[in-house]
């Protein structure tokens, strides 16, 4: 209530403001959610069946047309049979904001429904698992090129225009060519993953040294140093803090490839989860670890920014992010 005064009266931190508009980014679209789901003359296409009356293939809690239900209706009132009654209501693959709320909970304690599948948690953890070996694996290839890429000249001549072509293929094409040859398990979601990101870091790298002031490069080799020290002593601690927030970027990059991935050889992690419970209708539990996948990469990356502006407190765009 305090920061909703001080915003009243104009007298706000640069860090409140921020704060304020980043719960208000969150609470407008929610609050769309809530009228579509809570005021039936918005948008309830269906009719959610109280009693079926005489109409025979009525039943309880089932959902129908609102044409379907007013033509059953009237057939029944012409008839002289007992009238079915139902209330408006939503397709079943949009669950109100409540019942989502509630599918964060119980999605945790619920068994799966095979026997010997996984629980959400196990699920969670197994696709966080396959996030970061994709990731680890990719930056320790693209950091490295495209810091060297982006200080020699002839090194990115001639490595550019192959990864330029590369990047524009999508990654998920190359699933079959992954699942022959490193197995229908993790091996082809870990390779989607560094295919994914792999790539498109080391042209961000690369344009990120570039960036570097080249009187820095050139008065570091007027002093004689070359080589790996030049690397090390010159380029890297020149571009960390950028490089630290590539990083943020392209990792929220590997998580959109997450999904895909996990569909390729034997389906696992959050994607196995969100498959079953959308083939028994769940819907409330798939909107649920859709959130859940939001709620873990938001967070990475709010914890990310934290510890950047620690790490980095003489870099103001990390004050920034």
């Amino acid at each position: 209530m305090s920061t909703i005064t001080q915003w009243l009266r104009g007298n706000v931190t640069e860090e409140q403001r921020r704060f304020v508009f980043t719960i208000g980014s969150f609470l407008l679209p929610v609050l769309i959610w809530c009228l579509v789901s809570y005021v039936p003359f918005i948008w309830h296409p269906k009719v959610l069946i109280a009693e079926p009356g005489g109409v025979d293939y009525f039943q309880s809690g089932m959902l129908v047309d609102k044409t379907e239900f007013k033509e059953q209706h009237e057939q029944a009132k012409q008839q002289g049979l007992a009238l079915p009654t139902g209330v408006p209501a939503n397709p079943i693959y949009l669950p109100a904001p409540h019942e989502v709320a509630k599918a964060l909970y119980t999605a945790f304690i619920t068994p799966p429904a095979q026997k010997d599948g996984p629980w959400l948690h196990q699920s969670l953890w197994h696709s966080i698992q396959i996030i970061f070996w994709g990731f680890v694996i990719s930056s320790a290839v693209g950091i490295p090129l495209g810091i060297l890429c982006g200080t020699y000249g002839t090194l990115a001549k001639l490595s550019e225009p192959f990864i330029e072509f590369f990047r524009y293929l999508p990654a998920p094409v190359f699933g079959s060519l992954a699942v022959a040859i490193l197995g229908i398990y993790d091996g082809p979601k870990i390779a989607i993953i560094v295919i994914g990101t792999l790539f498109q870091q080391v042209l961000i790298v690369c344009n990120t040294t570039r960036k570097l002031d080249a009187t820095i490069i050139e008065a570091a080799r007027t002093l004689g140093t070359r080589g790996p020290r030049l690397i090390t002593k010159v380029v890297l601690p020149g571009i960390l803090p950028d490089l630290y927030r590539d990083q943020r970027i392209l990792l929220g990059w590997a998580w959109t490839y997450l999904i895909v991935a996990e569909l390729i050889g034997i389906s696992s992690g959050i994607t196995w989860f969100i498959t079953q419970q959308a083939r028994y209708q769940n819907f409330d539990n798939v909107y649920a670890a859709i959130v859940i996948i939001g709620i873990i990469g938001f967070g990475s990356d709010l914890l990310l920014a934290r510890l950047g502006r620690k790490l980095f407190p003489w870099d103001l765009t990390q004050k920034r992010a």
